[in-house]
């Protein structure tokens, strides 16, 4: 007869296990979308600014010209950097690329100055970009002006790659809340009939669900941990697979997400 009991006893208890695994789970997929949607604002971010506006100058340009525009470019609040490149220069870039020497048979004045203006991020669209350039066009040495319009098109489709998986981490934070709940209830049902008993003699609700709540707590923290060191695992070894991704990380904002 305790035998049975006993049995009944353990077949009354919640499985634990398969609650924090489950738990454990949404939280790490939460969390590698969560790691994708961060690093991918800052991969948009990084591709904005190094989108680079190219200003090519008449080589008859006087100095005094060529300051005036450099004043435009460095104190106009789209910009976020510049370089300008005279003769000398380009011919050093020609060289760096692997071109031919063309001393021999062009003469120097076939290679322009130029201005390269990178762009704040959010700045960094067609819309900007092409009243920059008409700004630029009204000096009338600046002889053309050229930047990479497909690709600055393009870069809206990251910010909407972006809330679409933002929202989807939001759904999967909403799923584990309600695992957690349901987690708790399955709990509570398979003690219906002492919690039924407590109520009989007197037991207050607070009294009758802390332990059940402390439990749920318990099996959060036990999963949240779990995940969080599988997700530190993935990153740092895609980091060390692909080192450009290091350039990426935000460690303030990798913390927050683990919190």
């Amino acid at each position: 007869m305790s035998q049975t009991g006993k049995q009944s006893a353990k077949r009354s208890k919640p499985s634990y296990f398969m609650a924090i695994l489950g738990v454990t789970l949404v939280l790490f997929i939460v969390g590698v979308l969560g790691w994708v949607v961060l690093n991918s604002r800052k991969l948009e971010q990084v591709l904005r600014e190094s989108a680079t506006m190219n200003v090519f100058i008449n080589q008859t340009t006087s100095d005094k010209d060529k300051d005036s525009l450099l004043s435009f470019v460095q104190t106009h609040n789209y910009v976020k950097s510049y370089r300008y490149i005279d003769k000398e220069e380009a011919k050093k870039e020609w060289l760096n690329q692997g071109n031919e020497d063309f001393n021999v048979f062009i003469d120097n004045m076939m290679l322009p100055r130029s201005v390269d203006v990178n762009f704040k991020s959010e700045f960094a669209d067609s819309m900007h970009m092409a009243g920059f350039e008409n700004q630029l066009k009204q000096f009338s040495f600046v002889n053309q002006v050229k930047f990479p319009k497909e690709v600055v098109a393009k870069f809206s489709l990251l910010r909407k790659v972006s809330l679409a998986l933002a929202i989807l981490s939001l759904v999967l934070l909403a799923l584990t809340v309600i695992l957690i709940d349901n987690t708790i209830r399955l709990a509570m049902f398979s003690n219906r009939f002492l919690i039924k008993t407590m109520q009989m003699v007197g037991a207050t609700r607070w009294f009758i669900a802390r332990p059940l709540n402390l439990r749920a707590i318990i099996n959060g923290a036990i999963a949240a941990l779990i995940a969080i060191g599988a997700i530190v695992v993935i990153v740092i070894s895609l980091e060390n697979w692909v080192p450009e991704l290091k350039a990426l990380r935000d460690t303030k904002t990798l913390v927050i997400l683990c919190l």
